[in-house]
């Protein structure tokens, strides 16, 4: 199977996707085909913010019939913020899509998460990940919103955490499995995974990367 990955949303989750997939793939013992177009982070931040989904899923859609020129068989959007458009997507989609939260939602069904924090986007947050979870419950940080979604878009575009954002993104997980009974916090956005690899929060961390990566393997062996 051929993935397609529209990339670019941030530059470091690209890199951290292409990665992981080879990583996967490799313990998996499956061969990788993998195909990555470049889409525009500051347009999808644009769109998502305001809300227009039929914008960004032309953007996409076009992206896709790139990824369908070069032979991909599947294709995924490597951002969670950009699933605010996914219906819309799939509607102009030239290829068949692997949703992400679809596959969070699953694995938090599996698992028995009924309330799970969020860290991410300004509009994964205000949003709580657009409504797409269902299996748990989501909370939010009560606390100065604003704040850690300018710290995370920072880190989205630049691919770099300072170790103030670091300790702001740890502190509000903390207050969410504190304060609102979550039971994990998910990273639903993949360059979170600045922040946090490496650290010990104290808390259960669900990354939303390695959920949407091991979805693709799967994906991937049921095809071979």
């Amino acid at each position: 199977m051929h993935i397609g990955l529209i990339g670019g949303i941030g530059p470091a989750a690209t890199t951290a996707y292409y990665t992981r997939l080879v990583d996967a793939f490799k313990t998996a013992q499956l061969p990788l085909e993998l195909t990555i177009v470049h889409a525009d982070v500051a347009v999808l931040a644009k769109h998502a913010g305001s809300d227009q989904r039929g914008a960004q899923a032309k953007v996409f859609a076009r992206h896709i019939r790139q990824l369908q020129g070069a032979g991909c068989d599947v294709a995924t959007i490597t951002a969670l913020t950009g699933h605010f458009c996914f219906d819309e997507t799939e509607r102009l989609s030239a290829l068949p899509l692997i949703n992400a939260p679809d596959l969070i939602d699953r694995f938090c069904k599996e698992q028995g998460i009924g309330v799970l924090g969020l860290l991410g986007s300004p509009p994964v947050l205000a949003t709580h990940l657009f409504g797409l979870l269902k299996a748990p419950r989501t909370v939010v940080p009560k606390d100065d919103l604003d704040g850690l979604g300018k710290a995370y878009m920072e880190v989205a575009t630049s691919g770099v955490c300072t170790p103030e954002a670091r300790e702001m993104f740890i502190k509000a997980g903390a207050e969410m499995v504190r304060d609102q009974g979550a039971e994990a916090v998910l990273l639903a956005g993949t360059d979170l995974g600045l922040a946090f690899d490496g650290q010990e929060p104290g808390y259960r961390v669900i990354d939303a990367l390695e959920i949407h990566v091991d979805g693709l393997v799967a994906a991937a062996a049921a095809d071979a």
